[in-house]
């Protein structure tokens, strides 16, 4: 997949299929529509493209600094690449390109720069100032400069009965299970590993702690959770904690992983987590020992989870 940091780098002289969203957590209502475009694209010779925005235009128009989002851009554009989009455009999103007319984002940019002869998007789909045009709009268009416009409709989206907004309240409560079936994939969290204070290596549980460096990105309720991970291409199974450790009197949140049968430095290495189920609340425990004996329980389940799960 190419990928282009703005519109403005992509001049395509294949012919575009084309669909235009946010898409933060592609989850499996969004695949519908990719899936629809990768096939178009195959059946009519046209370049399967992808319009996307960031940062997201909440947090530009609203300037809503608390919205989290499912997906960082880098892992949108990892799923797109694996859906087998062949062009993935991020524009900027900003005040100023918001102001573009709808006549103006239809000829300047989907038939001049972007050379579209067909689009997909959701029956609801809306664009231009003030999101004031809309799908019938966009055919009326597509009628003037030769471009078609296929609606997924609502029926079709519907069915599904899944949107970012019910994944990221099963995030809020920690309900896993729930949002790794609406995103048809595991919900990933990737950082670099940096150095904690090294108290589980005192009780035989070394932790790899992961920072992530986007701000934005949402992270699943503070729990104990069964996990994978990938360094260095490799998978490794384990369990990580999301939270405070207040059994060691904690006051940062951290993301810990502990790997099973794994044992060796890996500082500053990417880490990309799979976050398959949870297994219970943090707790406090009255000493270092019982917190010790509940993580052999938490490994014994986690063991258990990956031998009936292979």
């Amino acid at each position: 997949m190419k990928t282009f940091r703005s519109i403005k780098d992509f001049d395509s002289k294949t012919p575009t299929v084309l669909t235009i969203g946010t898409f933060d957590g592609v989850h499996i209502g969004h695949k519908k529509i990719l899936n629809r475009l990768t096939n178009t694209s195959k059946n009519n010779n046209l370049a399967a493209t992808v319009l996307t925005f960031f940062p997201h235009p909440r947090m530009v128009l609203q300037k809503d600094t608390t919205i989290k989002l499912i997906h960082t851009i880098d892992e949108r554009a990892q799923i797109l690449d694996d859906i087998g989009i062949e062009n993935l455009i991020i524009q900027p999103f900003s005040k100023e390109f918001s102001r573009l007319t709808a006549a103006d984002f239809v000829r300047d940019i989907l038939v001049k720069q972007l050379n579209v002869k067909h689009i997909i998007v959701g029956y609801d789909h809306r664009f231009g100032r003030n999101r004031t045009a809309n799908i019938e709009n966009l055919k009326e268009f597509g009628e003037i400069y030769d471009f078609t416009v296929e609606e997924i409709s609502a029926q079709d989206i519907n069915e599904v009965a899944v949107s970012s907004t019910k994944i990221r309240n099963a995030l809020t409560k920690g309900d896993i299970e729930t949002v790794n079936t609406y995103l048809g994939t595991p919900f990933q969290l990737n950082g670099t590993v940096t150095k904690g204070k090294g108290i589980g290596k005192t009780i035989n549980y070394p932790t790899a702690n992961i920072t992530i460096s986007e701000t934005y990105k949402m992270i699943p309720k503070n729990g104990v959770y069964i996990a994978q991970a990938i360094i260095n291409s490799k998978l490794y199974e384990g369990m990580m904690n999301i939270g405070h450790n207040p059994t060691v009197s904690g006051t940062k949140q951290s993301i810990e992983i502990h790997l099973f049968n794994f044992n060796r430095e890996i500082y500053d290495e990417n880490i990309t987590v799979s976050v398959l189920k949870r297994l219970r609340d943090e707790q406090k425990f009255e000493s270092v020992a019982l917190l010790k004996n509940q993580l052999e329980k938490d490994q014994q389940e986690a063991l258990h989870y990956f031998t009936h799960h292979e």
